[in-house]
């Protein structure tokens, strides 16, 4: 049944998570450093990925012997990576040259649809029905994917200097979220492995 209030409830909480304005400098970032930014490849690849596992996640995740937990961990490492670059404007990954550039890996995963994101996600399934769910996140990748694809527009409405800053800032943020992720999950991994 819709539930404009479990759509509401769930655009914000997903919203809030993926944070896509405050990956703005992110995204400048490694556009900058010359990396192919694909808005609908990112956003339909970030969409499969919360879809998936929200049916199927804990089933693939045993499939290949990994628990939530160790997910996170692995995606806070990229994180800190992405972090470390922000803040001290060197490259760390080298960009490959692929044919979605750097829309799969790290926008759609884990910039967008992160560890947190989706454990938070499948979270939802406890207390709201699954079509308000889905709906609540079909309208976040729609603004995902403006925010993207406007990317150009945004950023010159800035300024430079504002987008230099924005980056330092959300770099030293973007790094205090990949310390919270893996500190909040490592001691779980290690419960799970007694």
């Amino acid at each position: 049944m819709l539930s404009i209030v479990e759509i509401f409830s769930t655009f914000l909480v997903m919203f809030a998570i993926i944070d896509i304005t405050g990956s703005i400098p992110i995204f400048v970032s490694m556009r900058d450093k010359g990396a192919k930014i694909k808005p609908f490849h990112a956003t339909g690849a970030a969409l499969i990925l919360f879809i998936g596992f929200y049916f199927l996640g804990d089933a693939l995740l045993k499939l290949f012997g990994i628990d939530m937990p160790s997910f996170a961990v692995a995606g806070s490492v990229v994180l800190f990576i992405l972090a470390f670059e922000m803040i001290l404007g060197r490259d760390i990954i080298k960009n490959e040259p692929t044919s979605s550039g750097a829309s799969i890996v790290p926008i759609a995963f884990p910039l967008i649809a992160g560890p947190g994101a989706i454990t938070a996600f499948i979270s939802l399934h406890a207390e709201y029905a699954t079509t308000n769910i889905m709906i609540g996140l079909l309208l976040n990748i729609i603004i995902d994917y403006f925010v993207l694809r406007y990317l150009d527009k945004i950023t010159h409405w800035l300024g430079a200097d504002i987008i230099y800053v924005l980056r330092k800032f959300f770099g030293v943020i973007l790094l205090a979220m990949a310390v919270k992720l893996f500190a909040g999950n490592l001691p779980m991994i290690f419960s799970l492995h007694k």
